[in-house]
């Protein structure tokens, strides 16, 4: 990939929308190309499924519109963790949570906010390019796990929780759908967890891009040295069980199972919803919510 940003599809049906969307994203330093139809924008994704690291989608167009695009991408095993950025006039409740249930985990309204434009464009394309680095990892692993009956780990930082989402995944044939889950789920029990840091205040770190700065700051405070998340792992046949725990006191999961209207134009809070949609069969909280039971079959995915 020619960009160190990442490039972006923008589908708009207005020429103009297309114009000032390209414009904001090269000064931003991000490559875009531009499509004004539902059916350009599913040709340009079959060609180069690859190529892109997120789709700016305009939900209102006449053929296939952008909800049939959104369905489409979701569908298809290769394009589904690519993340779509819903671009909509109509944001009552009803429509954005037509668009989250379709997989759109992003949203704009418009008139554009260059601002939340691109604080969003940011948060979408650093997540998928983090889904594909632990992709890459797990498709390189030997499957020497698949023989692992079942397994006790302890971590403390994103790094070392990176490093065994991709060394577990290898347990599976699926694990490159695996890898994403596991990692949203070991970075929440650490971030949220142990860390304690609120959701409003990933909010304001996220927005003046101090997250990854903070995260280390608290790994260093005496009071969290010794703090440590927990996995189980067992195998059951073809069924794999992940049981997590953090010494955090807990949260409310259960607003964080699935995407929310009242949450679709955030800047973060999808972690839980993308790992329960994409990686796994079952994801129940259990207690206080410090404590997750994931599960997956541990079958071929379909190509």
């Amino acid at each position: 990939m020619d960009s160190a940003n990442g490039k972006l599809l923008i589908v708009d049906d207005e020429p103009f929308n297309v114009e000032i969307l390209s414009e904001w994203l090269d000064d931003a330093g991000y490559p875009s190309h531009g499509v004004e139809s539902g059916e350009a924008a599913c040709a340009a994704l079959n060609e180069d499924q690859a190529g892109y690291d997120a789709v700016l989608l305009d939900r209102m167009m006449p053929g296939v519109d952008g909800i049939e695009v959104l369905r489409r991408i979701k569908q298809d095993p290769h394009l589904a963790p690519l993340p779509v950025i819903m671009q909509t006039a109509k944001a009552g409740s009803d429509d954005v949570l037509e668009g989250l249930q379709a997989g759109a985990h992003y949203y704009l309204t418009k008139p554009y906010n260059k601002e939340a434009l691109l604080a969003i464009v940011a948060t979408a394309v650093t997540d998928y390019r983090r889904y594909r680095r632990l992709q890459a990892e797990a498709a390189g692993n030997a499957r020497t796990l698949g023989l692992l009956e079942q397994g006790r780990f302890r971590f403390r930082s994103p790094t070392e929780a990176r490093n065994l989402a991709g060394l577990l995944s290898s347990a599976a044939p699926n694990g490159q759908r695996l890898v994403i889950g596991l990692n949203e789920l070991f970075l929440n029990a650490i971030e949220h967890g142990n860390l304690g840091i609120s959701y409003r205040e990933k909010s304001a770190l996220v927005q003046t891009d101090r997250w990854v700065s903070e995260v280390q700051r608290r790994l260093q405070l005496p009071e969290h040295a010794h703090k440590r998340v927990e996995l189980r792992y067992q195998r059951h046949d073809d069924l794999l069980e992940f049981l997590i725990s953090d010494e955090g006191p807990g949260f409310d999961w259960r607003r964080y199972m699935e995407m929310s209207a009242e949450r679709a134009f955030d800047n973060h809070g999808r972690g839980i919803a993308m790992a329960r949609a994409l990686s796994f069969d079952r994801l129940e909280y259990q207690g206080e919510g410090n404590q997750v039971l994931a599960v997956a079959t541990a079958r071929n995915d379909p190509t």
